[in-house]
């Protein structure tokens, strides 16, 4: 111990994890000591100290430890951001900006080597996607399936199909943006003006997520400017106005002004209920 704080007294320790009782009791050993004697000791981990070695052999041996991390060290929770600084951390080895200077969390193209970048952000974020699931929402009585998600990351992964190519309105979509902070959709096509009813679900989707904060990440066939254009007979559709909002709003959710929003996913979504619903009914 001595050793050690001879070449410093702040220590650090990146992803702080304990799998089993023999670590769990070194670690109460070396942490006391490492207190006592005027250590400076700062950790990140997936777990908060409460949650250290949960369910292990023995636990009650390692609660003492536990009892001393809260009350030695100030304990910061990142979830409550709702921000995950990745999105926002410039990185030019990973290509993390576009050619535009916006991070790119919007993707271009339906080549492999677009989806292998779509997919490796998606698995960057959610650590391997070791603990991904389908899951069911209810909402409103209603159920609402979403195909890929990480409860522990706040993280889902959709299709346009998904979401799009079925009957939803805006509470669904607003359910989505209560319950996960970043969504992945991917297969996102050049719509149409025949397409109507996948274009006011399109429009609907991004209202959602936009009001709630969601950090959205897209591939898609196209860029937002050119997702939806229509002839000369119907440029002034109802439609074509309002996606003019959307375009602006999915070029918007790309800017690092925008990812650097707190989530308010989890507090808006009960009162824009009552909202959701006129919505549906005026659809």
């Amino acid at each position: 111990i001595q050793t050690t704080l001879s070449h410093g007294k702040i220590i650090c320790f990146d992803e702080f994890q304990v799998t089993d009782i023999a670590d769990a009791l070194l670690l109460k050993r070396l942490f006391t000591a490492l207190l006592e004697r005027g250590a400076v000791i700062v950790a990140t981990s997936n777990r908060p100290p409460c949650d250290l070695y949960k369910g292990g052999l023995q636990r009650d041996l390692f609660l003492p430890f536990i009892d001393l991390l809260e009350e030695e060290c100030h304990v910061v929770s990142m979830w409550e951001s709702d921000m995950d600084y990745r999105l926002v951390q410039k990185d030019d080895e990973n290509d993390s900006y576009d050619d535009s200077g916006k991070q790119r969390v919007y993707f271009v193209g339906n080549d492999g080597a677009t989806k292998r970048r779509f997919d490796k952000l998606f698995h960057m974020l959610t650590k391997g996607g070791s603990d991904i699931n389908s899951m069911v929402l209810d909402v409103q009585g209603r159920e609402v399936f979403v195909p890929k998600a990480s409860e522990e990351y706040n993280i889902a992964r959709f299709s346009f199909g998904d979401l799009c190519a079925r009957a939803a309105g805006a509470a669904d979509y607003l359910a989505i943006g209560e319950r996960f902070h970043t969504v992945f959709i991917e297969d996102v096509p050049k719509l149409q003006y025949h397409e109507v009813n996948l274009v006011r679900r399109w429009i609907t989707l991004i209202d959602a997520l936009y009001e709630n904060h969601v950090k959205l990440v897209i591939q898609a066939e196209t860029k937002p400017e050119e997702m939806f254009q229509v002839d000369l007979e119907n440029e002034h559709c109802d439609e074509v106005f309002a996606f003019d909002r959307t375009r602006s709003r999915m070029e918007e959710m790309r800017s690092e002004k925008y990812l650097r929003k707190k989530w308010t996913g989890h507090l808006q979504l009960r009162d824009d209920v009552d909202r959701a619903r006129q919505i549906d009914y005026m659809q």
